[in-house]
């Protein structure tokens, strides 16, 4: 991995009642609790190396273009389903990333939940799968990747994170969060996270600034 200083960390200074409110539309991840959640300054974007994993580079493309964060319920096409290119929450820079690699995870949860409903989190109040927006949800997401045998223990190691990991957090306010490792880290040896956390996706040193409770490795066959 190539090491690139970040920027320092920064406080972002949002409403707590904006963001209950965009966490009930949609309940899957969030860019701040209170006003108090960290998102830290994000690295500069230097060109990948040719050894940068396909999922790390389809996720770092969206920065620049996915500048906005929009918990938004939406009626989505099916398969392949997505909201505007221009904007999403942190599940979406996953679903984009992966879908480049052959999987649509708005197909693939949808499927799977219709099949085994009750492995999957009851935390909505639903009485069975939604293809709009269960797999844009953290919990559903993790429970799909245990399913498909992608479960790492999670560590504080920098060392057991390799680029295209997939690791989700709680942040402040028992509110998830998920991002993809990239192959950048900081001057301290940290791999970066291509992630949104409320100002469109970046790419920042976030790894270990919250609890981790989830780390995944994708099979992928591209």
């Amino acid at each position: 991995m190539r090491r690139i200083a970040t920027r320092g960390i920064r406080v972002v200074a949002t409403g707590i009642a904006t963001l209950i409110a965009s966490l009930v539309a949609l309940a899957s991840c969030t860019d701040s609790n209170a006003g108090t959640a960290r998102a830290l300054a994000a690295a500069p974007q230097a060109a990948p190396a040719t050894s940068t994993p396909p999922l790390v580079i389809a996720a770092r493309r969206q920065i620049g273009v996915t500048t906005r964060y929009d918990p938004a319920y939406v009626r989505l096409p099916y398969p392949n389903g997505d909201v505007p290119q221009d904007r999403g929450v942190c599940t979406d820079v996953v679903i984009r990333a992966l879908r480049t690699q052959g999987i649509d995870l708005q197909r693939s949860v949808h499927e799977d939940m219709r099949a085994h409903f009750s492995e999957y989190p009851q935390k909505w109040g639903l009485r069975g799968p939604d293809r709009n927006i269960d797999h844009r949800r953290v919990p559903n997401l993790q429970t799909w990747f245990a399913r498909q045998g992608w479960s790492r223990t999670p560590t504080r190691n920098a060392v057991d994170y390799r680029a295209g990991d997939l690791v989700t957090w709680m942040l402040p306010g028992n509110l998830p969060h998920i991002g993809i490792v990239g192959d950048r880290t900081s001057l301290a040896g940290t791999p970066l996270i291509v992630h949104n956390i409320g100002r469109g996706t970046r790419e920042e040193n976030i790894l270990f600034a919250y609890p981790i409770t989830g780390h995944y490795r994708p099979v992928l066959s591209r």
